[in-house]
């Protein structure tokens, strides 16, 4: 009965609204902490996000995505928004050579999408690229765990486990910039727990230190 009522026209509206409305609830301590200070979004990351991530709803939209299409919708909005914000409040390297060469192959997707008349190249271009550009923001979060704002993380790891649910059939197309996301967010979570095990064992090593100082006293 469940499997069933999973692929009806009105369960994957409920997962594609759930999703959409989680990016964009994702997105406010973010862009508030990154307004405080608190946050040091990565320049060159949310650079090439923000690009791809127009690139990915339009590949998306020509493909026939329905009801995952606000999903990808509020991730290209937000992340649009946070690039602005890290121009000023940013940390990193902007408009690199890196990120030149980035948005080139960014542009040989759209061209490859233009001579095909299919988006998937461009899509898979974007992904992939993406993917990379995301592996700055995983280092940075395993050294620095505190300069980023995990509860965006984690709900846009929830948000792109339903996005998937809304797609309702195995269109691997469609189903690739989910399951990207889903793959990006976790690395990103998991390089947090496991940069705060060395400074949780460094600040038991301190304490062990101050109690046998203490204790010589």
């Amino acid at each position: 009965m469940i499997d069933l009522w999973l692929t009806t026209p009105s369960a994957r509206a409920v997962f594609g609204g759930l999703a959409a409305l989680l990016s964009i609830i994702a997105y406010f301590p973010y862009i508030l902490n990154t307004l405080r200070g608190y946050t040091r979004p990565h320049r060159a990351c949310w650079l090439i996000w923000s690009v791809l991530a127009i690139i990915s709803f339009f590949s998306q939209l020509y493909e026939g995505a329905t009801t995952s299409l606000g999903f990808a919708a509020a991730q290209a909005g937000c992340t649009t928004l946070v690039f602005m914000f890290s121009v000023v409040r940013g940390q990193g390297t902007f408009m690199s050579r890196t990120d030149g060469m980035v948005l080139a192959l960014a542009a040989v997707g759209l061209a490859l999408w233009y001579m095909t008349d299919t988006a998937v190249y461009a899509l898979a271009i974007a992904i992939t690229i993406s993917l990379m550009g995301g592996m700055l923001t995983v280092q940075k979060t395993y050294w620095f765990p505190d300069s980023e704002t995990m509860s965006t993380w984690h709900l846009s790891f929830v948000a792109a486990f339903f996005a998937a649910f809304a797609v309702g059939s195995l269109d691997w197309v469609l189903l690739a910039y989910p399951i990207y996301l889903l793959i990006l967010n976790g690395a990103i979570i998991g390089a947090w727990v496991m940069g705060q095990m060395p400074r949780a064992r460094q600040r038991q090593n301190d304490m062990g230190i101050f109690q046998s100082v203490r204790g010589r006293i």
